[in-house]
């Protein structure tokens, strides 16, 4: 008992998925669905565009700074290189005072200072041409990454613009097959369209208005042909019986002429 009526709810559940996932394909075929999911995509890509566009934003304004960076090092690196020759300029003088005495010339507090300064401007300088190094490298890696993401993302709006134009062709495309479809039902008359029906019916009422008028023009002809089919026949009738009055001496102009006929008869001759 408990088996059957797990494979009767099994069995109903199926039903109600079937139907469900049925009714969902049937929704989502619908050309203002599909526009309205095209518009969803859309806005999720431009969306996730503009993050893209502000981590390339980042990068640049990183390159920017490292740029700034760079810059003010690179001038640190030429003003050490001065101060280094400085120093170096100030000990020959030394050499010089004391005519190339090596003792005279260690032992003058000045030679100190300027060994000490030679040495940590030298020290300071290997210091920011590594650091100019550094910087040179991380522009190099960071200019490809930029270049390489732009041309990512002008790639992606391109396919932003493709999609686009293909909303309008599917919106289309569904619309023309479903109009097929529902043509094709028509002729095998399985269709349920009452805009196919409603069409027909208007179709129907414009042709009986039509064959309505058609015999209106014909039965005013017919009237005018019977009445001058009378006309004729009056005339015809009126004409044999004025012949025939004539003949027998009813008409008017019979009884005129025997009249006159009659008068020369009887006239009296003049003397």
């Amino acid at each position: 008992m408990f088996n059957a009526l797990g494979r009767l709810f099994r069995a109903v559940k199926y039903l109600f998925t079937g139907k469900v996932d049925a009714a969902a394909d049937a929704l989502s075929a619908n050309p203002t669905v599909i526009s309205a999911n095209y518009d969803r995509i859309i806005q999720e890509k431009k969306n996730r565009l503009n993050q893209y566009k502000d981590a390339i934003s980042a990068m640049i304004a990183q390159e920017e700074s490292k740029k700034a960076k760079l810059t003010q090092i690179t001038e640190d690196v030429q003003k050490l290189e001065k101060l280094k020759s400085g120093a170096a300029t100030r000990a020959k003088q030394l050499v010089e005072k004391y005519n190339g005495d090596v003792n005279a010339v260690k032992n003058d507090p000045e030679y100190a200072k300027c060994q000490a300064a030679f040495k940590d401007f030298s020290s300071t300088l290997a210091e920011k041409q590594t650091r100019v190094n550094e910087l040179e490298e991380d522009l190099k890696q960071l200019m490809t990454n930029v270049t390489g993401h732009k041309n990512q993302i002008q790639s992606l709006m391109r396919e932003l613009e493709k999609i686009k134009e293909e909303k309008h062709d599917a919106v289309a495309d569904v619309l023309s097959a479903t109009e097929e479809k529902q043509i094709a039902d028509m002729v095998n008359g399985i269709s349920n369209d009452r805009t196919s029906e409603e069409l027909q019916r208007l179709r129907d009422m414009r042709n009986k208005a039509s064959a309505n008028a058609r015999v209106s023009r014909e039965l005013a002809g017919m009237d005018a042909k019977r009445a001058e089919n009378e006309f004729m026949e009056y005339a015809e009738r009126s004409a044999a019986d004025d012949e025939f009055d004539a003949l027998i001496g009813l008409s008017k102009e019979s009884k005129s002429n025997d009249k006159d006929a009659s008068a020369q008869e009887t006239k009296i001759p003049e003397a």
